[in-house]
């Protein structure tokens, strides 16, 4: 079903499928699968609309809130205006960069590869529910952009795929970025790729621990809490459209 609706021109035209369903831990649980049919860990735009629907169809009235996620349990910080909810601030978790944990095949989080053009990278690998490579050695042009993304996402040193960000810091509270996703190729926006991206470059003391993080859709404010060691995001949430969806298979 995720493959047929996120179809273009005969579908809706998505990066994916995103499920919500009853939970026992928390206000709800999401699912996630992505356009290939696999299914996510983490979405963090799918969480963000995740807290929006269920805040203005009534499902929860307060203005913090819990998903269950597959990789754990998201606490929500909502912003109401006019009664309905138009941002949410996700509390991340905290980022992974214990190799086996990525998981990448490799003695540490900082690997280099060689892309069959010849150009050599240095990635930032991080998890954030899910696995990243982010690097800020090249901003790629779209040829370069789609060529070489599906290979690097299927690289051996990845054993579980891995998402992609190449990123560009402006200035220590400004980073571009374009990702190339597991399971979905490029998407406008990422939220849990925005995070590593933030994670990678605060590490590399690239950029602040505070910083907006630019993508093809839109920005996302992307904070690291040293003390607690939690990254929080935040960013929009709206509605596109709504429709009943035929079964067509």
């Amino acid at each position: 079903l995720a493959v047929e609706m996120s179809r273009p021109h005969f579908g809706v035209g998505s990066d994916g499928l995103v499920l919500i369903l009853p939970s026992d831990v928390a206000d709800c649980r999401m699912r996630m699968f992505n356009k290939d049919g696999s299914e996510g860990n983490m979405c963090g735009n799918a969480v963000r609309c995740v807290g929006k629907y269920m805040y203005d169809s009534g499902k929860v009235s307060r203005r913090e809130m819990t998903v269950e996620t597959k990789s754990g349990i998201k606490t929500l910080q909502l912003v109401i205006d006019g009664g309905v909810c138009t941002h949410a601030r996700v509390d991340m978790g905290e980022p992974g960069f214990v190799p086996a944990q990525i998981p990448v095949l490799a003695d540490s989080h900082r690997v280099q590869i060689t892309v069959p053009d010849g150009t050599t990278l240095t990635f930032v690998c991080v998890n954030i529910g899910n696995p990243h490579a982010v690097t800020f050695d090249l901003f790629p042009e779209d040829d370069w952009f789609y060529r070489y993304g599906p290979w690097l996402e299927q690289h051996p040193l990845f054993p579980d795929r891995i998402n992609v960000e190449f990123a560009r810091v402006n200035d220590r509270g400004h980073i571009d970025m374009r990702v190339w996703e597991r399971g979905s190729g490029e998407t406008m926006a990422c939220g849990t790729g925005a995070t590593a991206t933030l994670a990678a470059a605060a590490s590399e003391g690239l950029a602040d621990d505070c910083a907006d993080v630019h993508l093809t859709g839109g920005t996302l404010k992307i904070e690291w809490d040293r003390e607690t060691n939690h990254l929080f995001m935040t960013g929009p949430a709206a509605i596109a459209f709504t429709g009943e969806w035929t079964d067509r298979i």
